[in-house]
This record gives C-alpha cells, sequence and structure tokens, in this order.
C-alpha cells in the first residue's frame, strides 16, 4: 500500500505500461507514415523553410524517418527509452511552434491547440521513465 492508496499488482502495471507504448508507439509511427505516403515530406520541408530553419526537407525528412524507425524501436522494446525522448523532443518544438499558438483545446474551447501534444509528451516521458536501464550496483 502507497501513501496515495492500494497500489496495482505488478502485472496488471506491467500489462497497462504495454498498451501505453504500444498506443503511443503506433500514433507517432501513422502519423510518419501518413506524411511519407501523402507526400507531405516536401510541404513540411517548404514551412521548416519559412520559418527559418536551413535544409527545411532534411529536416522534415529525418522527422519523418524518426517517426517510423523510434515507434519500431519501441514496439520491439528496443532503446525503448531514447525512442521516446526522441519522440517527446521532437513533439515539443512542434507544439512550440504550431500548437501553442493556437492555445490549450484540440476542439471545443478552441482548434489545433496544445492538449494532445501535452498528453503524449507526459505519456513518452512516462514510458522513458519506466523503460530507463537499471543501475547496475558495484
Amino acid at each position: 500500500m502507497s501513501l496515495l492508496g492500494p497500489t496495482a499488482p505488478p502485472v496488471r502495471a506491467a500489462l497497462v505500461l504495454d498498451v501505453l507504448r504500444v498506443t503511443v508507439a503506433l500514433l507517432i509511427l501513422i502519423h510518419g507514415a501518413y506524411r511519407l505516403a501523402a507526400g507531405l515530406v516536401e510541404p513540411f520541408g517548404l514551412w521548416l523553410d519559412s520559418l527559418g530553419f536551413p535544409f527545411g526537407y532534411g529536416w522534415a525528412m529525418a522527422v519523418t524517418l524518426y517517426e517510423l524507425v523510434g515507434p519500431a524501436l519501441m514496439l520491439a522494446r528496443r532503446w525503448t527509452s531514447l525512442a521516446a525522448l526522441g519522440h517527446a523532443f521532437i513533439l515539443t518544438l512542434g507544439m512550440i511552434l504550431v500548437h501553442f499558438p493556437a492555445g490549450w483545446f484540440v476542439v471545443g474551447g478552441g482548434r489545433n491547440g496544445m492538449e494532445y501534444s501535452v498528453l503524449l509528451i507526459v505519456s513518452l516521458f512516462a514510458i522513458a521513465w519506466a523503460y530507463w536501464p537499471a543501475r547496475r550496483s558495484a
């Protein structure tokens, strides 16, 4: 029992963490796959160029490839923490550049806001923390 009340059995907690990891990885994977399949890497790169990023297309392609490789690593439980932290960084930049100016709400009280990005970023930090390798004792 913790200070906040009874804790979940370890098996259930591990299953819930797996559900979160798989769900977040699939959401990101779909995002990158759609951008690539729909031919949206170039417009993304042009938009980055317009913001003053050098080599906008290169950055857009790198982000897109990371959105394909990173989730695959997370699904395979390989370098999960590093993949999650990389995605959290990318999403934080996207939130600052795109969603923050639109406000908080994605729908309802606004449009294209940052609430979904915050949820994904917190989820990615939780996944990174949960899968961070334990230190080896001497």
